[in-house]
């Protein structure tokens, strides 16, 4: 049988500092404030003001990663050019970076993407060894 007398003598007698448990609980939540809060807003402040920034002209990339060209801005949404003569109307929230025009040195036989279909020398569905494709039919060279 348990003694409710020790029991009620244990818990009097712990001696503790009685602010410990207060000082614990604001310790935990300014470490969840510098390791998760902070740094969240600090890159909320950097995307809204990258997209404050946008000049036409500029390389994007869109939060769905399609890339960009802006032709022109209006208050709160962008025209943006996918291909050629197609534009897109997006919310200015949509833009998640600017894309540097300078892609870098591209190698020989390497072709820039853009998306219009695909790459050149490649028709239609890769075959396999034995020369017939994916969905059975023979491919000629």
């Amino acid at each position: 049988m348990v003694n409710v007398e020790a029991l009620a003598a244990a818990a009097q007698s712990s001696g503790g500092n009685p602010y410990l448990f207060p000082i614990i609980i604001v310790a935990l939540f300014a470490l969840l404030y510098f390791v998760m809060i902070r740094p969240q807003r600090n890159r909320q402040r950097a995307t809204q003001q990258t997209q404050n920034q946008v000049v036409p002209g500029q390389r994007v990339r869109t939060t769905a990663g399609m890339y960009a060209t802006v032709v022109s801005l209006e208050d709160a949404d962008v025209v943006l050019e996918v291909a050629p003569g197609v534009n897109v109307r997006y919310m200015r929230r949509a833009i998640m970076d600017v894309v540097p025009s300078d892609t870098g040195d591209i190698g020989p036989g390497d072709a820039e993407v853009d998306g219009s279909g695909p790459a050149p020398g490649k028709k239609g569905k890769p075959a396999d060894a034995t020369g017939a494709s994916e969905d059975g039919s023979a491919t000629t060279s």
